[in-house]
């Protein structure tokens, strides 16, 4: 096997943006699911992730279940690859004599965990805002010819002309939105809960990922032989989905913090402390727990292939081609 050499910067940033690319389109209607699965509070529009995506096909066709998707496909690139670049700095610049203690580990996890956040809040922002909108739409109730007759006056034999249907929103609309009314501090809506989310959820997963890809695996003098794909793949899902799950009460907090459009009913918050209050009071504990399954659908292929492709050395590949 092939020893595992230190990569550039500018490969380690290629490397994390085709890794997010490729795991974003392929499980973005999962998280669609999620995010909808979190936010509702009162009226019950979805039963599970699969009524969802049906229900979402259904009424919004196909690409009903990507929307939000080109704010992630364009921001996810600078996202992954400044999480998976500066998670491999720390560690280098943590390790001693070519060894990494478990501390070492956990705090270049929480190094990269804080340094995406810089984009990952903004990202998260607007995508979230994309994928409810369709849930909030699904709660108007669509008027019957009887109803939309005057009080008192016999219905009409006409049909009711069309319901215009509400402007979709955009990314680009919203953020305008944002930085008119609220400045730049409205696209960090959410950053401490955002914060709260990414750092314990990097805490675990490097460290876990490090061990899972290390089992097995000699060492030839100080470097470690390269780990094989389906080694790397595993244990980026084996460990991405361990700590998704783990900080999903975090990612719920965080969800309902940032979405800005609530449905009949819903609950608004003024911050962390009193969205959890909130959540415990009128839903229960297991509310906290809201899309768990979904996120680890989410996160386990989307870190496998991150880490498959990280270790595969793409970003190398194409460097070596242009120079």
């Amino acid at each position: 096997m092939a020893e595992k050499k230190v990569s550039s910067l500018p490969a380690k940033l290629i490397n994390g943006g085709v890794a997010g690319l490729v795991g974003v389109t392929c499980v973005f209607p999962i998280d669609l699911a999620k995010t909808r699965l979190q936010n509702q509070q009162g009226v019950q529009v979805y039963k599970g992730m699969l009524d969802c995506l049906a229900k979402t096909v259904r009424s919004e066709g196909y690409f009903g279940c990507y929307r939000g998707a080109a704010v992630n496909l364009t921001l996810v690139t600078p996202e992954k690859a400044i999480k998976l670049a500066a998670n491999d700095v720390f560690r280098q610049k943590l390790s001693r004599d070519g060894h990494l203690p478990l501390w070492g580990e956990v705090l270049a996890g929480c190094g990269a965990g804080t340094c995406q956040v810089v984009v990952t809040t903004p990202m998260e922002m607007l995508k979230i805002q994309l994928q409810d909108a369709g849930r909030i739409a699904a709660q108007r109730p669509v008027p019957t010819p009887t109803q939309a007759a005057a009080p008192g006056s016999a219905p009409s034999l006409k049909p009711p002309p069309p319901a215009r249907p509400s402007p979709r929103p955009s990314a680009l609309g919203i953020t305008a939105e944002l930085l008119k009314t609220q400045g730049l501090a409205g696209l960090y809506r959410g950053a401490g809960a955002t914060l709260m989310r990414d750092v314990p959820f990097s805490m675990i997963y490097f460290p876990l990922f490090a061990n899972l890809n290390a089992l097995g695996r000699e060492k030839g003098g100080d470097v470690q032989v390269r780990a094989p794909f389906w080694q790397s793949f595993l244990a980026g899902c084996g460990a991405g989905s361990v700590a998704a799950v783990a900080v999903t009460p975090l990612d719920v907090i965080k969800t309902r913090l940032q979405t800005l459009q609530k449905g009949e009913g819903e609950d608004t918050y003024r911050g962390i402390v009193d969205c959890t209050r909130r959540v415990m009071m009128r839903e229960g504990p297991s509310a906290f727990l809201k899309g768990a399954a979904c996120r680890a659908l989410v996160i386990a292929p989307l870190f496998g292939i991150a880490q498959g492709v990280y270790f595969l050395g793409v970003g190398e590949t194409v460097l070596g081609l242009v120079e």
